[in-house]
């Protein structure tokens, strides 16, 4: 792609966003994909996972002080089950297909021709990244109100109507917590496949025995896989 073709797209998508970034390479950054990196690695190019480990933080801090604040009657748990939904993989790719976040990332060959543009996986870790991004360009402030205006929808769904998507993980550490005080572990049994197009196996065990495996295309899928097999097992899935 030309890089005037690029720099329109950039500016597209901040008028889509509704910021504009002071340092166009930190959106740049977070639009970038690994595969792409790999493919181009004389240009010393910078690609998203720093800022999507950023960003993560920033998301969960930036719903959690906001549903403490606004729903002050609610319990800890309560609160704990709301930003489980709203951050989870599947509903931040959902909020990343809603503002076509894919059509500007930059992605290897390999990852374009298996439709990695429309990955759960990448496209929720590119929005991680782009709120990271957000927060490194501007401050903590900026950065949660471009959070709760794309996700306050979601959130005053999870508070009225419950769970949007089953976070398997929350709900078997819930009951561990309430019964047994055991503790539980996710170990990567094996991973497979090329990197654009990546399985994981993981292991779900409890005080060091197995008792589920779950396989996904992302860690966090494969690991809400594991514990619901592990709910499947102890007859708690529908709890």
């Amino acid at each position: 792609m030309k890089k005037s073709n690029r720099r329109k797209l950039i500016y597209n998508l901040q008028q889509e966003l509704n910021y504009r970034f002071k340092d166009s390479k930190l959106l740049d950054g977070a639009l970038t994909h690994s595969s792409y990196a790999n493919e181009h690695k004389n240009g010393n190019i910078v690609y998203n996972e720093r800022l999507e480990f950023l960003g993560d933080s920033v998301l969960n801090l930036a719903v959690s002080d906001y549903i403490y604040k606004k729903y002050s009657y609610f319990s800890e748990g309560n609160l704990t089950k709301i930003r489980a939904t709203v951050v989870c993989e599947s509903a931040l790719a959902l909020i990343a297909k809603r503002i076509k976040l894919g059509d500007y990332l930059l992605l290897g060959k390999g990852e374009e021709a298996t439709g990695g543009r429309n990955r759960t996986s990448i496209l929720a870790d590119a929005l991680e990244a782009l709120i990271g991004a957000i927060y490194l360009d501007s401050e903590f402030k900026t950065a949660q109100k471009f959070v709760i205006d794309i996700l306050e929808k979601e959130i005053i769904e999870a508070s009225n109507k419950g769970e949007l998507f089953i976070d398997y993980k929350t709900k078997l550490q819930e009951i561990l917590q309430r019964t047994t005080k055991a503790k539980i572990e996710y170990r990567i049994e094996k991973e497979e496949g090329p990197d654009h197009d990546k399985k994981f196996h993981i292991l779900a065990l409890i005080d060091g025995k197995k008792l589920g495996k779950g396989c996904g295309g992302s860690k966090k899928e494969a690991e809400q896989m594991a514990a619901k097999e592990v709910l499947i097992r102890m007859g708690a899935k529908d709890e």
